[in-house]
Formats: C-alpha cells, structure tokens, sequence
C-alpha cells in the first residue's frame, strides 16, 4: 500500500510563508551588512515593546547596526539564517569590540548638551 498526502500550496496570505519572507528578506540584509564589515558577527536580540524586537548586530570589525521587527522569533530566525552567534545577554567583550563614529558620538553629545537630534 502506498502512503499518499496532499500538499496544500504556499498562498501569499500565508502566515507561515509570510514569516518565511520576513526572515528571508531580514537575514539578507544582516549578511549584507556583515559581508560589507568583516564577514561574521555577532546579533543580540532584545525586546522593545509588544510589536518590536530589535536585532543589534555586531560585525566582525566591530562596526554595528540594529534593525526592528515584529516579533523575537523572528529576529532569532534571521540571525540564524545570516549565520551569526546569538547571544541572550549583551556580553562585556561583544560591547568592548563595538566601534562608534563620530556620528554616534555627535548624536549621544547634542542631545545630551540640548543640540539638535538631527
């Protein structure tokens, strides 16, 4: 006897295929970044409010990015996707290799000295 089942087909209202996209298109982007930095790096993912997780990545020369997504899965499947190292926590030696610029630097001091955030 043979076993038969039916597949149903991937529609684009999907929201498996949805989230598939989502993770796809995010872990592109992180690559993108990472390959442009070094290769490699490192990701935590930290929560920010009901709809928000934000994915902070660190590259491989220490340059850094964050990007915003709907949920912690999510965020956890693109790092994996991108092939980066997951940690729970922002650990010590990840924050010690992270490189500011001077347009971080100008952020942090204008806004703190009454600047202008723009």
């Amino acid at each position: 006897m043979t076993e038969t089942t039916t597949a149903t087909p991937e529609t684009p209202g999907n929201a498996d295929a949805r989230v598939e996209r989502q993770v796809r298109r995010i872990s592109k982007h992180i690559r993108r970044f990472t390959d442009a930095h070094g290769g490699g790096g490192d990701a935590v993912v930290e929560f920010v409010g009901r709809d928000a997780t934000r994915i902070v990545i660190v590259a491989g020369d220490g340059m850094w990015a964050d990007q915003v997504v709907r949920s912690p899965d999510i965020a956890r499947l693109a790092v994996a996707q991108a092939g980066l190292t997951l940690h729970e926590e922002f650990p010590n030696d990840l924050a010690a290799k992270v490189k500011t610029t001077k347009y971080e630097w100008s952020r942090m001091a204008g806004l703190q000295l009454g600047g202008s955030p723009g």
